[in-house]
C-alpha cells in the first residue's frame, strides 16, 4: 500500500519544564492574534498571566504570591513563548489553602442548600459571560484550536447548569417506622476535598469538580495541571465574582510534592483525579492508605468497530474526528479502529480524509487540530510510531516531520494512520498522540474478542446499520461507555461517567448522580415523639417493641 509522508523536519530538543533556557522570551514568538490575547489575559485577570509574570496561589480568598524556590515554565507549544511561571506550592503555602478550607467549611455547610443554589446559577453566567477569556488561556497554554477550546468550556459547563438543580438531587427520605416514630435519611456534605486535573481538559476537569462538590456543601482544593493552569485561575475568579465567600474554594499548584501533601493532609476527606496511570495509581493507593475516598480516571485505549453496512461517509468522519481532534489528547479518543471484512477496502478513503485535517496555531482559521503539548511528549508519540515499523506495522499515513510555516517550533505530530497488530507496543500503550491504530477482523464476534482483551474499558463505539449488531455489541462489549453511531460516547450530566476496567479505580465515578454521591454521605435520623406525652404523666418501664 502507498505509505503517504509529510515533509520532514529536524527533531526539536527535550525542553523541561522546569527551565526557562529553551523557551523563548515572553510576546515574542506569538503571532498577532496570540499576543493581543495573551496581554488582554494579563491585564484582566489576577491569577494568571500569558505575558511571563508568575502564575499565583488562590487561598482564602486572595490571589497570592509564592514564595516557591522551584518554579515551572508555561510556554505556548506552538512557538515555546514563555506564557507564565507556575510555582511549586511550598508547605506552609498548602497548609493555608487547607486551613482556609477547613474554616470556611464551618459556615459554607451550614449555608442553605438556595444559597448555594444561587452561587452554581451566577457562575454558570459569568462563565458564559467570560467564554473567550477562559477558551483563549486554553489555546495558548494547551494549544487546542479556539474551538476546541470553547467546547472545552462548553462541556464543563453542562455539569454546572447540571448542578443548579441541587436542591432535588439532596432530597432525603423519611417514613414513619412506627407509631409516632419517624426516620429519615438526608445527604451531608464531606468536609474539605481535593480536586487534581489534567493537562487536556484545563476547563472541563475542574468544572467536573467545582460545581457539585460545593453545591452539596463541601470546600474544595484545586490542583491543575501545572502545564496549563490559567483557565482553572481564571474560572476561580470567576467564583469569586459569583459570591462564593472566601476560603471554600483554594487553587495550588505543583508536581509530586503537592499531590502526596493532598493524599496524605488528615483534613481533606476526599480526591477526584483525572489523568494517567502511573499518578492515578499513586494517588489512588496513597489517598485510601489515609482513609479518603478517591475516584480516579486513568488510561485509555477505545476502539471504533467499522460494520460493512456502517454509513461510510459517517463513520470515516467520525473516526477522523474523535481520533485527531484535540491532537488525539483526550481519554475518550478513538485510537484504535477495528475494521471487519471488507470494511478493510475502506483505509485509502480514511488516509485521503486524515491528509486533509489542517495542523496549525490554535487561533489561525481553518485550524483542525494544534500542537502536542510538549516536545518531550511528540518524542515519546514518535517514537511509538517508530516502534510499530520496527515490529513490522505499515504506518501507511506519517505524520512525523509535520511541518507548519510560521511556527517552527511547534510540536507537532499530524494526523498518523498505522496498520498493526494487538501484540504490537503501538496497539498496548497509550499514545495519546493525533495516532490511529488500524486492526483488521473478519467478524463481530472477532472484533468484540479484540475490544474486550484489552485491559482498559473507558468508551468504544459500533458503526452499523443493524439493531440487532448494534444491541449484541452493546451487550457483550466489556466497556463502561458505549457508542451506536457516536464516536465519543461521554454521557452528558444528568448521567455519570462510567468508564471501568483498567481506566476506572474508586467505586463512584464523576457528576451526576454519582458525583452527588461522591461529595456526599448519609445521615440517618430516627425520632420519636409521642403525642400522648404532651398529656400523659405515667412512665413506661416496659420493653419497647414499636409496634
Amino acid at each position: 500500500m502507498h505509505i503517504a509522508k509529510l515533509p520532514r523536519t529536524a527533531r526539536l530538543p527535550v525542553r523541561s519544564y522546569a527551565t526557562t533556557s529553551s523557551s523563548r522570551t515572553p510576546l515574542s514568538g506569538l503571532s498577532v492574534t496570540a499576543k493581543a490575547k495573551a496581554e488582554k489575559l494579563s491585564q484582566e485577570w489576577k491569577g494568571t498571566s500569558a505575558t511571563g509574570e508568575n502564575t499565583r496561589n488562590f487561598i482564602g480568598g486572595e490571589f497570592v504570591e509564592s514564595k516557591a524556590d522551584k518554579w515551572i515554565d508555561v510556554v505556548d507549544p506552538a512557538t515555546q513563548t514563555l506564557l507564565t511561571r507556575v510555582p511549586e506550592t511550598t508547605s506552609s503555602e498548602f497548609e493555608q489553602a487547607v486551613n482556609a478550607a477547613s474554616q470556611a467549611y464551618k459556615t459554607w455547610s451550614r449555608t442553605s442548600v438556595l444559597t448555594r443554589q444561587r452561587f452554581v446559577m451566577d457562575l454558570q453566567h459569568l462563565l458564559r459571560q467570560h467564554g473567550d477569556a477562559v477558551a483563549s488561556s486554553i489555546v495558548l497554554e494547551q494549544g487546542k484550536t479556539y474551538a476546541d477550546a470553547q467546547g472545552d468550556l462548553l462541556r464543563g459547563l453542562q455539569v454546572v447548569e447540571t448542578a443548579a438543580g441541587i436542591p432535588s438531587a439532596l432530597l432525603g427520605q423519611t417514613i414513619e417506622v412506627s407509631k409516632d416514630m419517624d426516620t429519615s435519611t438526608r445527604r451531608l456534605p464531606l468536609g474539605v476535598c481535593a480536586s487534581i486535573a489534567p493537562f487536556n481538559f484545563p476547563a472541563m476537569i475542574p468544572l467536573w469538580t467545582i460545581p457539585v462538590a460545593l453545591a452539596t456543601g463541601n470546600t474544595l482544593v484545586l490542583k491543575p495541571s501545572e502545564r496549563d493552569p490559567g483557565a482553572a485561575m481564571i474560572i476561580a475568579e470567576l467564583c469569586q465574582k459569583a459570591g462564593l465567600p472566601e476560603g471554600v474554594l483554594n487553587v495550588i499548584h505543583g508536581t509530586v510534592p503537592t499531590v502526596n501533601a493532598i493524599c496524605d493532609h488528615p483534613a481533606i476527606k476526599a480526591i477526584s483525579f483525572v489523568g494517567g496511570d502511573r499518578a492515578g495509581k499513586h494517588i489512588y493507593e496513597r489517598g485510601r492508605a489515609s482513609g479518603k475516598r478517591v475516584q480516579a480516571n486513568l488510561g485509555a485505549k477505545n476502539h471504533a468497530v467499522l460494520m460493512p453496512d456502517a454509513n461510510k461517509n459517517h463513520a470515516l468522519n467520525s473516526i477522523i474526528g474523535a481520533a485527531f481532534g484535540a491532537a488525539g489528547q483526550r481519554c475518550m479518543a478513538i485510537s484504535v479502529a477495528v475494521l471487519v471484512g471488507p470494511t478493510h477496502s475502506w483505509i485509502p478513503e480514511l488516509i485521503e480524509r486524515a491528509q486533509k485535517l489542517k495542523v496549525n496555531q490554535g487561533f489561525e482559521q481553518g485550524a483542525d487540530l494544534g500542537p502536542v503539548i510538549s516536545p518531550a511528549a511528540k518524542q515519546r508519540i514518535t517514537s511509538l510510531i517508530a516502534s510499530a515499523e520496527e515490529e513490522g506495522g505499515a504506518v501507511v499515513l506519517d505524520g512525523r516531520g509535520y511541518q507548519v510555516p510560521g511556527y517552527p517550533d511547534g510540536n507537532w505530530v499530524g494526523p498518523t494512520v498505522i496498520e498493526a497488530t494487538t501484540t504490537m507496543r503501538c496497539y498496548r500503550e497509550e499514545i495519546f498522540g493525533p495516532v490511529l491504530i488500524v486492526i483488521k477482523a473478519d467478524t463481530l464476534d472477532d472484533a468484540l474478542a479484540i475490544v474486550n482483551k484489552n485491559p482498559y474499558g473507558n468508551g468504544t463505539a459500533i458503526f452499523t446499520q443493524s439493531g440487532a449488531t448494534a444491541r449484541k455489541f452493546e451487550r457483550e462489549v466489556e466497556v463502561g461507555q458505549v457508542g451506536i453511531n457516536v464516536p465519543i460516547p461521554v454521557p452528558l450530566p444528568m448521567f455519570s461517567w462510567s468508564g471501568n476496567k483498567a481506566s476506572f479505580l474508586g467505586d463512584v465515578p464523576f457528576y451526576g448522580r454519582h458525583g452527588i454521591d461522591f461529595y456526599t454521605q448519609n445521615k440517618t435520623t430516627t425520632a420519636l415523639w409521642k403525642a400522648e406525652d404532651a398529656i400523659g404523666n405515667k412512665a413506661s418501664v416496659d420493653m419497647p417493641t414499636h409496634h
